[in-house]
């Protein structure tokens, strides 16, 4: 079993979205927390006790919280709505779509400890259905940060131009992987590498993944480009189109469901092409319900390790 969760050098984003959030409310008082009894697990421990009075706790009452969020936007206020993934797009669905994608209420959704990052509490705490879910409510901007940089720079963007978004906070430690003075940017991608035989998209937890297979790949004498897919929506089309057309092959990894991810965005866009543009993709993700397990057993489980994208990258450009 990977023993990646000791490894130094490792970091809970949820650290950093704390600590980003409660040093912009300092300054704007626009800036409230919502969650559903979930202050410590939101990490909100320390924004309560600096601002008592701009934290509501609605209870275990997430479509109640979701509505909350929609009124505090839409009189004035920069609601930060937290709780743990599968509970926030789970149970109030039906609110994120009409209280707030469709009527473009400007709530800033944070979906805590997302992915597999419950491990042992199982797939009902697992939140690998939200891309599926959330891609399909148009004008919901989806922000997967892959490190703490690209998590401060999300709390940033949410309050500097407030709009409907969801944010995947996540709990299981990684390595950062942004490239220093990197901007995050809405609807793109972030090239970490350069490659032009074989392209890997990674999101979230599986960029650092990505990078690491990329090593693995480089040693077999491919040329590897690495894509952070931090934003899922807006998607980078134009990133996939030129991994297509520059590149021999394009694998995906995701900590979600393969049904309607990252992986099923890039495999659309890349079958509406040109027949000599289209290229073989391997979509690395989950295709059923998790068995029990910590984290890193269930990566290792579905194929979510370096090893396996270097291998499914090997398999595009040898068997197409």
């Amino acid at each position: 079993m990977s023993t990646t969760t000791t490894t130094p050098g490792l970091y809970d984003n949820r650290t950093a979205f704390a600590d980003e959030l409660i040093q912009l409310a300092r300054t704007d008082d626009r800036i409230v927390a919502v969650c559903n009894d979930s202050v410590g697990s939101s990490n909100l421990v320390a924004f309560r006790d600096e601002f008592p009075d701009r934290l509501i706790n609605v209870g275990i009452a997430e479509q109640n919280m979701v509505g909350v969020g929609a009124g505090l936007a839409s009189a004035g206020y920069i609601p930060f709505v937290c709780a743990a993934g599968p509970f926030l797009t789970g149970r109030s669905l039906e609110q994120v779509k009409a209280d707030v994608a469709y009527s473009q209420h400007p709530v800033i959704l944070c979906g805590m400890s997302p992915g597999m990052a419950y491990g042992e509490l199982g797939p009902t705490h697992h939140s690998v259905e939200d891309f599926s879910w959330l891609r399909a409510l148009p004008g919901l901007d989806i922000v997967v940060p892959a490190d703490r940089l690209q998590t401060r720079q999300a709390v940033q963007q949410a309050v500097a131009s407030p709009r409907p978004m969801y944010i995947r906070v996540g709990r299981h430690k990684v390595p950062d992987v942004s490239p220093a003075g990197s901007v995050l940017e809405r609807g793109h991608f972030q090239t970490l590498r350069e490659g032009t035989d074989v392209t890997l998209i990674g999101t979230g937890t599986l960029v650092s993944r990505a990078v690491e297979a990329a090593e693995l790949l480089a040693a077999d004498g491919l040329s590897v480009r690495v894509l952070n897919a931090a934003y899922i929506a807006p998607l980078d089309v134009a990133s996939i189109v030129a991994a297509a057309e520059e590149t021999g092959a394009i694998i995906t990894a995701e900590e979600g469901n393969v049904a309607g991810g990252l992986g099923a965005a890039v495999a659309s866009v890349v079958s509406q092409l040109g027949r000599d543009a289209r290229v073989p993709v391997r979509i690395l993700g989950l295709t059923e319900f998790a068995p029990t397990g910590s984290t890193d057993f269930l990566l290792d489980h579905f194929g979510l390790t370096p090893a396996h994208l270097a291998a499914a990258a090997r398999d595009a450009r040898t068997n197409g």
